[in-house]
């Protein structure tokens, strides 16, 4: 199909309205020559005869491309391109690769032993979580030590000296799972009735529990242990323990008021119950030496100095017994 010029706009009649093309730079130095060029016929044809655009000679490409592979350039490592934030990106996955090698696998071991640092118990019917690992240092404080009487009555033995300094930062968590732990484990200890030895001597004031501490603990003790508990004996009593229990005395049932007992030596508490298997301190030994010594040295300067303060102190004595 032919496509015929526009008239008046290419055909070689018009050439004087087409606009004339730039001169060209004069080499030479003289005067520019215009050139008039004229349009050749053009005639388009979409078929493949011969001279057409779609022919099979103008669609043949060549066999061989004539490339010398050599003498081409190709980009060296110096010349690669490099976008705004890559160093940051390469830094940032260099830091988490790090980071993820960092992490130590979980073996089946170490998930064991992390399985022993948390102990599962059900106490008032709820089930608990205690960590062990923060009360490891404070176990001491309640010991089982032995038994007496016939049959299985226990004799429970709690150490204050053994509880926690006030001024830890994370002592309240410490206070919470060491009451989990010894509910717990009073429940385990004990079978039938039972004492509680309470080894108040030793501590000092910053590692006494709280008022609170031992209102809850009595209050969670399961209603069998309550009842089961035939005396409760206070070694070493100072005058705080003192003034706490004749404060709460009111609050608390007749019943427990009427098991407390304070003794004052460990002669005493020998006396009360077998020793064989209750574990004492060496502060509480060292202490109750102590006070024995002080104790005598007193009787003996009263007797010396005034036989009337004599007679007061046996019977001082005798109303302490």
């Amino acid at each position: 199909m032919d496509i015929p010029l526009a008239e008046g706009v290419l055909s070689p009649s018009s050439t004087e309205m087409r606009p004339e093309p730039p001169n060209s730079l004069d080499l030479n130095g003289s005067q520019p020559r215009r050139i008039k060029l004229t349009a050749p016929n053009i005639n388009l044809s979409l078929d493949q005869s011969e001279g057409s655009i779609l022919s099979d000679d103008n669609l043949d490409t060549p066999d061989e491309i004539d490339i010398n592979v050599d003498d081409l350039d190709t980009p060296d490592e110096a010349d690669s391109f490099e976008y705004a934030g890559q160093e940051e990106q390469t830094a940032a996955k260099d830091a988490s690769q790090e980071e993820s090698e960092s992490i130590p696998e979980y073996s089946a071991e170490e998930e064991r032993e992390d399985n022993r640092l948390w102990r599962t118990v059900v106490i008032g019917e709820q089930e608990q979580r205690i960590d062990m690992k923060v009360i490891e240092p404070y176990k001491k404080v309640i010991s089982h030590g032995g038994y007496y009487g016939d049959g299985l009555n226990a004799i429970i033995v709690f150490a204050a000296c053994f509880l926690p300094d006030s001024s830890r930062t994370d002592y309240n968590y410490v206070m919470e799972n060491l009451f989990l732990y010894v509910i717990s484990t009073l429940e385990l200890m004990v079978a039938e009735d039972y004492m509680i030895v309470y080894l108040n001597g030793a501590t000092p004031r910053r590692r006494m529990p709280g008022l609170g501490w031992m209102k809850k603990c009595y209050q969670m003790i399961d209603r069998r242990l309550r009842k089961n508990l035939k005396s409760f004996i206070i070694v070493h009593p100072s005058w705080f323990i003192r003034t706490i229990l004749a404060v709460t005395r009111p609050f608390i049932s007749s019943k427990f008021s009427s098991k407390i007992q304070y003794v004052n030596t460990l002669a005493e508490l020998h006396e009360m119950i077998p020793m064989e298997y209750v574990h004492i301190p060496d502060s509480i030994v060292k202490l109750d030496e102590e006070l024995r010594e002080a104790s005598e040295t007193a009787k003996t300067s009263c007797l010396s100095n005034d036989p009337e303060m004599a007679s007061v102190e046996q019977d001082i004595d005798m109303t302490l017994k």
